[in-house]
């Protein structure tokens, strides 16, 4: 690996927010509604569907840190309602009216066209390691947009999940269990319990258990991080841009740099319009 992690990062960080609004904003609940399933239905429908009509067990798996009973709520049921190429079908068209609502005109400018062009390239070089990466490898499989922001957008989906399932290896290395990961989080006082919590399906109960197995590790003191809970959260977030970074090495450092001075703009305008409400800066789940 020749490129900076820190450079791949930003590449990432810059364009996350063109991708993750879609799980906040209004145009996404209007469209599973439509397919008669809930917002949080259609989360589960969207993103676990391209694993095809499967119960619970792979999404429980892949996303992480997600209450196994919440996921089984909804999986396999949910199929009986809906297919998982239209709930796939509806993120993306939420997506499509998100962004012309937030971005507009700018959407079709040729930066955007630009950003779209190296972001892809990225996806697409990612495929190389899909060794280990069983979301990424599935969401692959998906046909490519043909609008420049959509094609930017769905570069993104790819390679959050690229990333994603690199820091599920480094969360399972760490001997971390999904909901242990939150509590650490939230203990650094970067995000707020209630809404990891309630929206991951954990009750009180189960998060203050995941607790008090970190504080028997020595990782947290009360409710606060200890100097080896600091240590281990560091080494986690190193070693998951680690293993992001070889989907950025095609780009090169002048073409991370030029794809997150691109798309900065853009996610800057999303973010304070409120379109990541809620939204969470670390994991992309």
């Amino acid at each position: 690996m020749t490129l900076d992690p820190m450079v791949a990062r930003d590449a990432w960080r810059f364009v996350e927010p063109l991708h993750a609004m879609v799980y906040f904003v209004p145009e996404s609940a209007a469209r599973f509604e439509a397919l008669g399933i809930s917002s949080r239905a259609g989360y589960f429908a969207s993103r676990g569907g391209v694993f095809g009509r499967v119960g619970p067990g792979p999404v429980i798996a892949s996303f992480y840190n997600f209450h196994p009973g919440l996921v089984a709520r909804f999986l396999p049921e949910m199929w009986e309602k809906v297919s998982p190429a239209a709930a796939i079908e509806a993120r993306l068209a939420a997506a499509d009216a998100a962004l012309e609502r937030g971005l507009g005109d700018a959407l079709r400018g040729d930066e955007v066209a630009e950003a779209a062009a190296l972001a892809r390239r990225a996806a697409e070089s990612a495929t190389a390691f899909m060794d280990g990466r069983p979301l990424f490898a599935a969401h692959t499989e998906l046909e490519w947009p043909k609008e420049p922001h959509l094609v930017l957008w769905h570069a993104q989906t790819l390679l959050r999940e690229f990333r994603g399932d690199g820091h599920v290896a480094t969360l399972l290395h760490a001997g971390l269990s999904g909901l242990e990961s939150m509590v650490l989080h939230t203990a650094s006082g970067e995000a707020q319990e209630r809404f990891l919590r309630t929206s991951r399906g954990w009750s009180s109960q189960e998060w203050a258990a995941a607790g008090e197995a970190l504080r028997s590790r020595g990782l947290m003191t009360g409710d606060a991080l200890t100097d080896e809970g600091r240590a281990l959260r560091a080494r986690i977030e190193t070693d998951t841009d680690r293993l992001a970074t070889p989907a950025y090495e095609v780009l090169g450092v002048e073409g991370c740099v030029r794809l997150a001075a691109l798309a900065r703009p853009l996610s800057r305008t999303l973010v304070k319009a409120g379109f990541l409400a809620g939204a969470l800066p670390s994991r992309p789940n």
